[in-house]
């Protein structure tokens, strides 16, 4: 990969790790400090808002450095700050500028792509659950704790909940549509072969009828 190529990648890598930290915490604030239960379209959706935000600032960032090149070019005194450019600045300019186009245009691609948005969400979900399951780990460290003896034990107790349902029953539903989707398609390969098969047979018998009549 080239500079502009690598440095596009990086960029895209930072905005997509901005988005599914913007994602996680809503999916802890929907499911389990607001008591909702988790729908990935839901979730699809602010990824892809998040998304659309993060290209607009790698928009915005490009306009700002076209005008910035534009105003440097033919400027050869010595600058008096750190973004007062100079005309030997103007093809870095240029470059980030490209950069940031880049950026933005992957970004608003992902926000179309239905696969790369539920990849977000299922990170982010991931993600969420290792925050919840690290909290309740250091909660359960506290040896010899009763549930009478601890002031918070009923809001972990609902937190305790909500994180079944944030990922195990929601991993198992994921896990039982797929399946039946998988079993779907094997039924419809299946209907599609044995149609083929009898297609075949009956023109062959058809040949056979042919030649004994002939």
């Amino acid at each position: 990969m080239g500079r502009t190529a690598d440095a596009i990648a990086e960029g895209v890598a930072i905005a997509t790790a901005a988005v599914r930290l913007t994602v996680k915490n809503q999916i802890l604030v929907g499911t389990i400090a607001r008591g909702g239960t988790f729908e990935i379209e839901h979730y699809m959706d602010v990824a892809r808002t998040a998304l659309l935000s993060m290209a607009q600032e790698s928009e915005d960032a490009a306009e700002l450095l076209t005008r910035l090149r534009k105003r440097a070019r033919g400027r050869h005194s010595d600058p008096h700050g750190t973004h007062d450019y100079r005309d030997r600045d103007v093809r870095n300019l240029r470059r980030r500028a490209k950069q940031s186009v880049g950026v933005a245009d992957h970004l608003r691609k992902m926000t179309e792509d239905p696969d790369a948005l539920r990849t977000l969400v299922e990170d982010a979900r991931a993600a969420a659950w290792a925050d919840v399951r690290g909290n309740l780990d250091r909660r359960l460290r506290v040896e010899g704790m009763r549930p009478d003896q601890d002031p918070d034990y009923d809001t972990m107790r609902d937190a305790r909940m909500q994180a079944l349902k944030l990922v195990d029953l929601q991993a198992l539903s994921s896990q039982q549509r797929a399946r039946k989707k998988r079993e779907k398609a094997a039924e419809k390969e299946a209907a599609k072969e044995a149609a083929k098969t009898s297609s075949r047979s009956e023109r062959s018998n058809r040949r056979d009828a042919r030649t004994v009549n002939s």
